[in-house]
Parts: structure tokens; C-alpha cells; sequence
């Protein structure tokens, strides 16, 4: 293996997903915190009127918030040397424009920070994980609003200071180009990436799916400029703040092939990765909009003048020092519309005849990392790479001893991460690995406990039943040896 010998190897999770505690210790209302559970074939739900009968995952999770302690022993017992971990915005500032912070809200990730190194991991934190606080949605329609600039601002200027002796390495926006992808996800993208919502969503007394949510493209691409320029200003502040920080954004990059050699293929595909993944990248990495995406604008009838003069000059002084991305799948686009679709949400394409999916229709590609890898580092070739979501949701079986075989998870990981090693040996800056889920807690996309990622099992349910304890399953162990080898023990 070629890893260097200063890779960081651990896993990832975000706060609405496994914290829990949702209005503990001066907490205010997230989006998360409105939204019901789905499965794959339905949407998740969302739900304004907080409903007392109705069953909110994220309001519990997996309860990391009085589980921490234990959590990150076991994360530390893998060998890990980095943790990637969200701060709950609507846990510093409840209603995002409080005038000060909660003290309770930053003396819990104070007690994180310091039992992360306590074991020698070092925390990489996402300020904004699909967490805006709801009092931003509804007041301001969330970041269509060039207040919310100033109020994302003034919260990440207050985790700055509070941890910038306890925290090296951060995020700005998670999935920053959710709102980009298509198939019908807008709602998705808009609500958890932009807290972007029409009056009469915000103010319904019914469930909504999701993919209901009404979308108005050019308050989303207002919204998304503005969540930019929100980064740029973040990672200009962090690095007046501590001038060591590393400040990186983080694209969910779902990369996607022609289906066929026709031409036409070609070009929506990529025309498709431009959009999708590109887009997002190139602002926040090179500090401008690319110039397919004034061509895009154009054709889809978006007025740009928000994007201004003095806006142009903060993307360009406010560009990131590393990037990060999400890995979990790829897809195929095509412009034959009688082409079969691949299922599951995410997964916005044609299928691959070539690969097998997951029980959620996600396709399995351990080569398209490496693919992926190198395409990025073509694009930003002086920009550190770090993989920061990669993971496989499944059901587990749990035996009548208690132990879990989930050999089908190893082998995700081992093909995963020999793609990895190919890429750096292709000269890819590669310097970290971060898989999701490492613990079991609430998928994003269909709030479900079912959809298994971790290497440690929680006994919590779709139900709401399970008492919260946590055992070891068999990729435990083998995901023990990784870290520990530095990749050279794959089993």
C-alpha cells in the first residue's frame, strides 16, 4: 500500500443523524427536527406542526449526545486519527439570530473536542451539516435571504474562537451542491442544503414528501450564491482567527458515465457532471462560477444580477484550502428516455448493466473513486483530496449471540479502499478517509435506522424502540486492522 504515513483514517457523522437531545441544554428547532421517516420506495416527510404522536428521528437518534464518552472509545479502539463530526448550529445560536450564543450548546462540543484528544483523534467539523435552525427558514426563507449570510458568519466566527486551539481541520457546507441534482430531489437539496421553502410549504398542517417540496429555481440559485459567499466569508474569518486553520468544503460527488458511446450521450453527460459536481467545486476551489454555468443560467431563464462585483471579489479571496467529497455510487446518463432507470433516492440515472446495487438501488463502483480521484485532481491539481462520506447501507442481522456478520460490508470497504491506493499511487494528494456511518444512526435520505452503515451496532429501530447500547460488529475489527496498518491489512 501507498498510503503516506501521516493518512488519517476514521469516520463520519453529523449531528442531526446521531446526536439526539433535540431541544436539550437551550437547543432550538432544525429543520432535521421536522422530518418524518420514509424507506426506500417512500419519501421522507416533512412535517412543520411538531406532531406528539407522530415519530421524529432525529429528536433521539442514537443519543451520541449522553454517549460520547463511549462512542468515541470505540472510535479510538479502531485506531482512528480523525473524526469528522458536525456542530448543531441551532445548538450555539437556538434561533440563528440570537444576539448571543448558548453557552450550554458550546460547553457540549468543548467536552467532545477534548475527549477526541484525550484518545489522539483529531476533529474535522462541519459547521453546517443539513442543520439550519428553523427560526431561519421561516423568517428568512433560509439562505435566499442575504441576512442569513451574516447570521451563518457570526456562528462560525463564534466556533472559530471558541475552538481554535481544540480544532485544525473544517468544513463550511455539507453536500454544498445537494440543490444542484435533479430527478426529482430539489426538496431534498432545498430544505436540509438551503432551508429554502415556499409559505405555503412552511405553514402546512399535513405531512409533505420531500419530493413535493416546491421549488423555485431562482430563489434556489439565490440561495446557493449566498451559502458561497457565506463560505467564502467563513473560511477569510477562520483564517484571521488561527491563521493554521484548514478550511475545505465538501461536494456530494456523485460521478456519473455516458451510457453509450453516442455523442449525445457524451455530452449530457457532461454537461451533467458540470452542473452537478463541478459547478460548486470551481467556486469554492478556483474562487469563480465557471463559465458553462452562465450558459446554464441563460437556458434556464435565471436573472444573475445577484451575483455582484463586491460578491465576486469575497469568492475570490474566500477560496478553500483542501477539498472533500462524498463517495458512494456512480450512475450513467443517457438522452434515451426509455432507458432503465436505476431505483433508490439519490440515484438520479441510467442503470449500469456492469455493476450491482444495494438494497436501496445504490450502484457499487469501487472503480469510480479512483476514476473519480483522478478526475479531481486533473480539475484542482494543487488542492488536497480528502474522502469524507463513503459507506454501505444494509440490513443487519443480528445472531442469537449477539454477534453481526456483515462480511458484505468488509467487501464495500476492502474494494473501496484498494481504489483509494491506486489513486495515490496515480499521484493523487489524497490525505484522509472518513467513512459514514462508522456507528449506526438516521439516514438522511429515508430516516431510517434499518439502513445499516456502522461498524458498531446501536440497538435503536424505525419503531422507536431499542435501548441505545452499542456492540462491535465483525467490520469492527477488520476496520481496526486498516486503521492500525495504515491500509496494508486488508484482511
Amino acid at each position: 500500500m501507498t498510503f503516506p504515513k501521516d493518512f488519517l483514517w476514521g469516520g463520519a457523522t453529523a449531528a442531526n443523524q446521531c446526536e439526539g437531545a433535540y431541544l436539550e441544554d437551550g437547543k432550538g428547532l432544525s429543520v432535521p427536527d421536522m422530518l418524518l421517516g420514509g424507506d426506500v420506495d417512500t419519501p421522507r416527510t416533512f412535517l412543520p406542526k411538531t406532531d406528539p404522536n407522530a415519530f421524529y428521528p432525529s429528536h433521539e437518534a442514537i443519543d451520541f449526545y449522553h454517549h460520547y464518552k463511549e462512542d468515541i472509545a470505540m472510535f479510538a479502539e479502531m485506531g482512528w486519527g480523525v473524526f469528522r463530526l458536525s456542530i448543531n448550529w441551532g445548538r450555539i445560536f437556538p434561533n440563528g439570530d440570537d444576539a448571543e450564543p448558548n453557552e450550554a450548546g458550546l460547553a457540549f462540543y468543548d467536552k467532545v473536542f477534548d475527549e477526541c484528544h484525550k484518545h489522539g483523534i483529531e476533529p474535522l467539523v462541519t459547521l453546517c451539516h443539513y442543520e439550519i435552525p428553523w427560526n431561519i427558514v421561516t423568517q428568512y426563507h433560509g439562505f435566499y435571504s442575504r441576512q442569513t449570510i451574516d447570521l451563518f458568519t457570526k456562528y462560525a466566527r463564534t466556533c472559530f474562537e471558541r475552538y481554535k486551539d481544540k480544532v485544525k481541520y473544517w468544513l463550511t457546507f455539507n453536500e454544498i451542491n445537494i440543490p444542484l441534482m435533479g430527478g426529482g430531489h430539489s426538496g431534498l437539496g432545498n430544505l436540509y442544503g438551503l432551508g429554502l421553502m415556499q409559505d405555503e410549504d412552511i405553514n402546512s398542517e399535513t405531512p409533505i414528501p420531500l419530493s413535493d417540496l416546491k421549488d423555485n429555481p431562482q430563489m434556489r440559485f439565490e440561495a446557493l450564491h449566498n451559502q458561497f459567499v457565506a463560505s467564502a466569508l467563513a473560511v477569510q474569518a477562520g483564517h484571521e482567527i488561527n491563521p493554521d486553520f484548514k478550511i475545505g468544503n465538501m461536494i456530494a460527488h456523485i460521478t456519473t458515465y455516458p451510457l453509450t458511446p453516442n455523442p449525445k450521450d457524451i455530452l449530457e453527460n457532461q454537461r451533467n457532471m458540470h452542473i452537478s459536481n463541478d459547478l460548486c467545486g470551481d467556486v469554492q476551489v478556483r474562487g469563480a462560477y465557471p463559465d458553462f454555468a452562465f450558459r446554464y443560467f441563460k437556458e434556464n431563464q435565471i436573472d444573475v444580477s445577484y451575483i455582484t462585483e463586491a460578491d465576486k471579489e469575497i469568492l475570490k479571496e474566500g477560496t478553500v484550502d483542501f477539498y472533500t467529497f462524498s463517495y458512494y455510487m456512480t450512475n450513467c446518463i443517457t438522452v434515451d428516455e426509455s432507458a432503465e432507470k436505476i431505483g433508490g433516492n439519490m440515484s438520479m440515472g441510467a442503470k449500469n448493466p456492469y455493476l450491482k446495487a444495494s438494497d436501496w438501488g445504490w450502484q457499487i463502483d469501487p472503480d469510480g473513486l479512483r476514476y473519480t480521484l483522478n478526475l479531481l485532481h486533473d480539475r484542482y491539481p494543487d488542492t488536497p483530496l480528502m474522502v469524507v462520506e463513503n459507506g454501505f447501507g444494509a440490513f443487519d442481522q443480528v445472531e442469537a449471540d449477539g454477534s453481526i456478520h456483515d462480511d458484505y460490508r468488509i467487501a464495500y470497504f476492502k474494494e473501496h479502499i484498494k481504489a483509494m491506493d491506486e489513486a495515490v499511487e496515480d499521484g493523487v494528494p489524497l490525505i484522509g478517509y472518513t467513512t459514514w456511518g462508522p456507528i449506526d444512526l438516521v439516514s438522511a435520505g429515508t430516516g431510517q435506522y434499518a439502513k445499516r452503515y456502522g461498524f458498531i451496532y446501536v440497538d435503536r429501530h424505525d419503531d422507536g424502540t431499542g435501548d441505545f447500547s452499542r456492540s462491535r460488529k465483525d467490520s469492527f475489527y477488520w476496520y481496526q486492522k486498516v486503521c492500525q496498518s495504515n491500509g496494508a491489512d486488508l484482511g
